[in-house]
């Protein structure tokens, strides 16, 4: 999970929330506290393009957003978001392996900054 200021212009990282969860349950409790204008879900590929195995039970978390809020959702391609994410914390001096929760918090971050980027293109394209 991540989430940004409320000027829309710097993404952080939040925390996770475990597949295996009710992340309904926890997800509720979050949008009721933050209110957030859109979900942005990374979309896992392959660097050729390509869905990836993931893709089937990303497809489900998807339609469990959309029955249970009425939130916009925002399809991100996620390639290389845990790459990027990892590589920022190697760089910051901590071991991936023992940080796995912070690195996909970091890789949400990451989805989340692309997201408010491709909205911001959106809107200084239809402003011309």
């Amino acid at each position: 999970v991540a989430m940004s200021d409320l000027s829309g212009m710097l993404a952080s990282p939040f925390g996770t929330i475990a597949a295996q969860s009710d992340f309904v349950g926890e997800i509720t409790a979050l949008v009721a506290e933050y209110e957030p204008i859109y979900f942005a879900v990374g979309i896992p590929k392959h660097l050729s393009g390509n869905a990836s195995a993931k893709m089937e039970s990303v497809e489900n978390f998807i339609s469990s957003l959309q029955e249970n809020f009425d939130v916009p959702i925002i399809r991100i391609d996620e390639r290389l978001s845990t790459v990027s994410a990892a590589k920022s914390l190697q760089a910051s001096g901590k071991n991936a392996k023992e940080s796995k929760g912070f690195i996909d918090a970091a890789a949400a971050a990451t989805i989340l900054d692309l997201a408010m980027a491709q909205e911001k293109f959106a809107e200084g394209s239809s402003s011309e």
